[in-house]
């Protein structure tokens, strides 16, 4: 081996035994990891990518059918301006009931143009938010039946209506 190939071979080992120059240190706390459910009411309005949910963080529900004055309302002024929408009738009389997680919301007026609409994950989405908020139903337990003018849909999750 030649001199300056040795001494080129030696360089590299050098660097290599130093390591990248950043020294260990000691476990550090980031903090307790998030859990349970976020707090407050979430709205599902529709959107260019299927039911979106909104925050209204003060807002508590006493009964389910409070859900309905929320979602009717529809999306405030800054919500409209990212594309969400409430494609539900307003002129229809709905109405909740819950028992042990299943949720039946009852719409005589309502027809539905499709089970899997964007509609029914507004009504599904919004009505398994407050189903877990007011019984504290774990949110993958909770199901949602509908029963409006052409008979009924479901039960659904919401989890089949939103975006992956």
């Amino acid at each position: 081996m030649t001199p300056a190939r040795a001494a080129l071979t030696c360089c590299v080992l050098a660097l290599a035994a130093t390591g990248c120059g950043i020294r260990p240190t000691g476990v550090t706390n980031g903090g307790s990891a998030p859990s349970g459910i976020s707090q407050g009411m979430r709205i599902y309005f529709a959107s260019d990518r299927g039911p979106r949910g909104v925050s209204r963080p003060d807002v508590t529900v006493d009964q389910l059918d409070d859900a309905f004055k929320l979602l009717l309302s529809g999306p405030s002024p800054s919500e409209r301006e990212e594309g969400l929408a409430n494609v539900l009738p307003t002129d229809v009389d709905y109405r909740a009931t819950a028992l042990r997680g299943h949720v039946t919301v009852t719409a005589p007026r309502l027809a539905f143009a499709s089970p899997q609409d964007q509609g029914t994950g507004q009504l599904v989405c919004t009505l398994a938010r407050a189903e877990v908020l007011l019984h504290g139903t774990r949110p993958d337990k909770v199901q949602v039946s509908i029963v409006g003018e052409r008979g009924s849909a479901g039960p659904y999750q919401c989890q089949q209506f939103l975006a992956h």
